[in-house]
């Protein structure tokens, strides 16, 4: 059974970083996309960032230059480093796991939230 445990978010100062793990208990860590989504209050679920097993980034606009995903198979362990903070990337973020046979399972979230 695949489980997705998020850590590392909490409260920072705008312009502060904050690194996101998401460890994965399942199997098939290495052959699967990890990304991560962020919800802030009253808005839909968005596409943070994305990587493939061979290790293909994407991004989304309102992150790129500021945030990077990356991930260590031997530790089945995806990674958000978030730098140059701001307050409208306060959410809640969500990593994700999706499988070859296109299965997609979800953590649980943790909390981000940018204020001074």
């Amino acid at each position: 059974q695949v489980q997705l445990v998020e850590s590392g978010g909490g409260l920072v100062q705008p312009g502060g970083s904050l690194r996101l793990s998401c460890a994965d208990s399942g199997i098939s860590f290495s052959i699967a996309t990890m990304a991560w989504y962020r919800q802030g209050t009253g808005k839909q679920r968005e596409l943070v960032a994305s990587i493939t097993s061979g290790a293909y980034t994407n991004y989304a606009d309102s992150v790129k230059g500021r945030f990077t995903i990356s991930r260590d198979n031997a530790k089945n362990t995806v990674y958000l480093q978030m730098n140059s903070l701001k307050p409208e990337d306060t959410a809640v973020y969500y990593c994700n796991k999706l499988t070859n046979w296109g299965a997609s399972y979800w953590g649980q979230g943790t909390q981000v939230t940018v204020s001074s």
